[in-house]
């Protein structure tokens, strides 16, 4: 059994609230930003990330406090429900003018007595989760980690002949940081199937370069093309329009009780929101003993509150509450259905774009959500070409599931000296 000694955070680190905002200011030097979503949703901050930053300005002192460099840690400090605040991630390059943005804290380990890696991983544990929950400030609409708080969080250390063990910090940073790097290969893999995926329904339902009875791309070849006054657009002969429950079964999503959630694993897998999704499956963080609606394994979860049209699918049977719904496809085509939503969450972006916030969309506004409906023989085409990437996607989203709970039955193990490493 290691020996632990608990330490002050402040004690080992520096720790520095963001105040940078995603405004872009005169006078100001031009920088990425690295957001609370970029932390909340990746354990490590990697350089492939470093596209996906938005663009902002910061003050010099601003950089100069608050870029973020490897070795270091951030963490998310406000949100809407004390779930979301206290997730950590590790900086695990190197970076040129990405500073980390508002609502989120940069923890500077003092490399001689705390590993970045290893203080990632602590922060990930349910000692960690339940520090934050238990200090956090304010309630109903936001909750808050206030600079104390962190400073006076208590980490434990292993302990070697009355020093910190530095080589048992490494070794376990270094084991989740190799899990965590084939997580991140697995998610680019499954994006640029998404990337292919997407080409391939663009082709056939944007262009309707679907192939013809002769296999020439129909509307290139001369395919004929119609006006349909209610999508006041062309579409090939003999298509039509419709709306979305004609091509989609939905089951729109309820909470049960809060009195039945947890985070134990007792009753049925829980999704209140988006707030779980991921590439392409929802992490399971809820579970509730009251189940009230519920999504099959296969089926495509779609968030109905902001932001509205958010996609994942679901890995297993579950229960999904009101910001949620589920849908799965009448006319035996999942992918094609996947992406006419991926469609319509396009324009949800631009209508917030334009200043009209889709604060929620309505049993009756998602039912009636107009399409163009294919004959059966052309989705059935589509589905023989799109399924194969499709169901690719879903074995690595699977193998990514796999890893992280591995990931996430090792952590505390290894952070409380059940077990340890050998080497």
């Amino acid at each position: 059994m290691l020996n632990f000694e608990f330490f002050k955070l402040s004690e080992l680190a520096e720790v520095i609230v963001s105040g940078v905002d995603k405004k872009s200011k005169p006078g100001q030097k031009e920088v990425r930003l690295c957001n609370f979503t970029d932390v909340y949703y990746n354990w490590a901050i990697t350089s492939s990330l470093f596209d996906s930053f938005m663009v902002a300005t910061a003050k010099d002192n601003e950089i100069e406090a608050l870029s973020i460099k490897k070795g270091y840690v951030a963490l998310t400090k406000d949100s809407e429900t004390r779930y979301d605040i206290g997730i950590s991630t590790y900086i695990a390059d190197e970076f040129d003018d990405v500073v980390l943005g508002y609502h989120c804290a940069l923890i500077k380990p003092n490399e001689k007595v705390l590993c970045g890696k290893y203080l990632n991983c602590l922060l990930q544990t349910q000692y960690a989760r339940t520090y934050f929950a238990n200090n956090a400030k304010g309630s109903g609409q936001r909750y808050s980690l206030t600079q104390d708080c962190l400073n006076d969080m208590k980490i434990p250390l292993p302990m070697k002949n009355g020093r910190v063990d530095m080589d048992y910090q490494e070794k376990v940073g270094n084991l989740f940081s190799s899990i965590d790097r084939k997580i991140e290969i697995n998610q680019q893999i499954n994006r640029n199937l998404e990337e292919l995926a997407r080409l391939i329904y663009d082709y056939w339902f944007v262009q309707f370069d679907f192939p013809d009875k002769n296999g020439k791309p129909y509307k290139s070849s001369g395919g004929k093309m119609v006006w349909n006054e209610t999508l006041k657009r062309e579409i090939p002969n003999g298509w039509k329009n419709g709306v979305l429950i004609d091509i989609a079964n939905i089951t729109m999503g309820q909470s049960p009780a809060g009195s039945s959630y947890n985070e134990d694993g007792n009753g049925t897998i829980f999704y209140q929101g988006s707030t779980d999704f991921g590439i392409r499956f929802p992490s399971v963080r809820q579970y509730t003993t009251e189940p009230t609606r519920f999504a099959k394994k296969g089926d495509i979860l779609m968030s109905v509150r902001a932001p509205v049209g958010a996609t994942n699918i679901a890995a297993i049977d579950c229960c999904i509450g009101r910001g949620l719904c589920a849908m799965n496809s009448r006319q035996n085509s999942t992918s094609l259905l996947y992406f006419m939503i991926e469609i319509f969450k396009d324009r949800f972006a631009n209508k917030n774009a334009a200043g009209t916030t889709f604060g929620a969309i309505t049993k009756d506004e998602l039912f009636s959500l107009p399409v163009v409906i294919a004959p059966q023989e052309i989705v059935d085409g589509f589905e023989r070409q799109a399924k194969p990437v499709f169901e690719k996607q879903m074995k690595i989203g699977e193998e990514i599931n796999e890893l992280t709970n591995l990931r996430n039955f090792l952590l505390p193990l290894l952070m409380n000296g059940q077990a340890s490493l050998r080497g």
